[in-house]
């Protein structure tokens, strides 16, 4: 069975940066969507960033354009997410997914079959 481990969260001041990391156990046919997706205590889940597995497409919730990068070391079997720039209303628990599915669906979280535990990412106000 696929396994996602995610790793690199913390608390970081406003301003700073983390990277996150998705160690996945193996890539299978039926993934070709790689996600980070975060959750807000009483929010709703929702994609970050997402990336083709297949070739460069990436895409990006318009809340983290320009601050985020989604990129993958294939040899790794790793998925990364730099942060920058990061704001009190980053702090979610961050979560690695993977599915196959068309590139519109690639921020939703309905065709993610495969889910990582998560790490907490905390930036104080």
């Amino acid at each position: 069975e696929v396994q996602l481990v995610e790793s690199g969260g913390g608390s970081v001041q406003a301003g700073g940066s983390l990277r996150l990391s998705c160690s996945i156990s193996e890539y299978i046919y039926t993934i070709n969507y790689m996600g980070w997706f975060r959750q807000a205590p009483g929010k709703e889940r929702e994609g970050v960033a997402a990336i083709y597995t297949f070739g460069d497409d990436t895409f990006y919730a318009d809340s983290v354009k320009g601050r985020f990068t989604i990129s993958r070391d294939t040899e790794k079997n790793t998925v990364l997410l730099q942060m920058n720039s990061l704001k009190p209303e980053d702090t979610a628990m961050y979560y690695c997914a993977a599915g196959r599915m068309a590139a519109f669906q690639a921020l939703g979280v309905s065709k993610y079959d495969y889910w990582g535990q998560g790490t907490q990412v905390t930036v104080p106000s």
